[in-house]
């Protein structure tokens, strides 16, 4: 099956649910993958591999983060940024974060053992913010189950009591309009609803670039790169001195695949298509008499209890995931009524129980 999507191609060859997990890339972006192979195994030389691409994706992400190129930050996974942020904290400030809430977010603080981690259910996450916290760190939406955040609460509740903000768009951005500048501070994983391959990872900044320690400054940190690659470095002023040592061919498969969202009318418009799905779905649950975890306008749906169906599903060529023992799917752009229909099928022949 391949479907056309404003220019941009995409081929799957199952039922694909799974975008939460990791989301299918374009066409056009495996083919300059495919050919970036091919020239590291001839010694031909691949156009716009290194920094031309990486400042290409950087842009694209911060059109859709609403900021400045300039406060965007590009590395590797999330917790590399998140790392950054948890180091600039004083010894024994405290950090709010929701229950179970993904590890890339809330590992690193952590992990440092002089710290207060504070956390508490999502729900309560705003009015769990008091006077001596430092910083309310969380995911726009839940990984494990969907649920959105009420981010302007949490907002409004960290702006009472002088603590900072941090939120991981890593399973919004793309579906859901979101504006970083709300924000402290932003970090994002690209690999899912962004359709890039693993690799690829952001974090946007205040306006005011150095507050953060530059733990893994090295050449590409550099105001100057390209003559920066011996000895000490003159760290950039923008938030690119945050950056570590790209991997070229995430990024370079990256600056075409962040595009398609721009180009199918944006986030809006891509979570409208999204979460009509979603809402088929949950439609198509309730007639099977399965309830799904309670998260309205999120393109994640969790079912209690039927994590026990992956096995079967994946059998029947349908992709999803099994998260604390849920069924998670997911739905974007490439997904079709059809591929609903086909998930709802498929649980129907499931018996009762286990």
């Amino acid at each position: 099956m391949e479907n056309s999507l404003g220019g941009a191609r995409f081929a799957p060859e199952t039922t694909y649910l799974n975008t939460a997990s990791s989301g299918l890339l374009p066409a056009r972006s495996a083919a300059v993958l495919r050919q970036a192979v091919d020239d590291a195994v001839t010694g031909r030389p691949t156009p716009g591999l290194g920094t031309e691409s990486v400042e290409r994706t950087r842009e694209a992400f911060a059109d859709l983060a609403g900021v400045p190129a300039g406060r965007v930050s590009a590395a590797a996974s999330v917790s590399v940024h998140t790392g950054l942020i948890a180091a600039s904290l004083p010894a024994g400030a405290e950090v709010l974060v929701a229950d179970g809430d993904f590890s890339s977010l809330v590992a690193p603080f952590a992990a440092r053992a002089d710290l207060k981690l504070r956390s508490v259910p999502l729900e309560s996450l705003a009015d769990a913010v008091r006077p001596g916290t430092a910083l309310v760190a969380v995911s726009s939406v839940q990984s494990a189950d969907g649920r959105i955040a009420d981010l302007a609460a949490v907002r409004e509740a960290a702006a009472d009591h002088g603590a900072r903000t941090l939120v991981d768009a890593t399973q919004s951005l793309g579906w859901l309009p979101f504006r970083a500048d709300d924000f402290d501070y932003t970090v994002c994983g690209a690999f899912k609803w962004l359709l890039c391959p693993r690799g690829v990872s952001f974090l946007v900044v205040p306006e005011a670039c150095d507050a953060l320690p530059p733990l893994y400054a090295s050449w590409p940190a550099a105001e100057d790169p390209r003559g920066s690659i011996y000895g000490p470095v003159r760290l950039a002023r923008s938030a690119s001195r945050y950056d570590q040592s790209h991997g070229l061919l995430p990024y370079l498969a990256a600056q075409h695949s962040i595009p398609v969202i721009r180009e199918l009318g944006g986030p809006a418009a891509v979570g409208a298509h999204n979460t009509a799905l979603a809402e088929r779905f949950r439609v198509g649950l309730a007639r099977l008499g399965r309830e799904p975890v309670p998260a309205p306008g999120s393109a994640i749906v969790s079912v209690p209890g039927l994590g026990r169906a992956e096995d079967t599903l994946r059998a029947a060529g349908v992709q999803i995931s099994a998260r604390a023992g849920n069924l998670r799917v997911s739905f974007h752009l490439y997904n079709t009524a059809a591929d609903v229909d086909r998930v709802l099928d498929v649980l129907s022949g499931l018996p009762d129980s286990p």
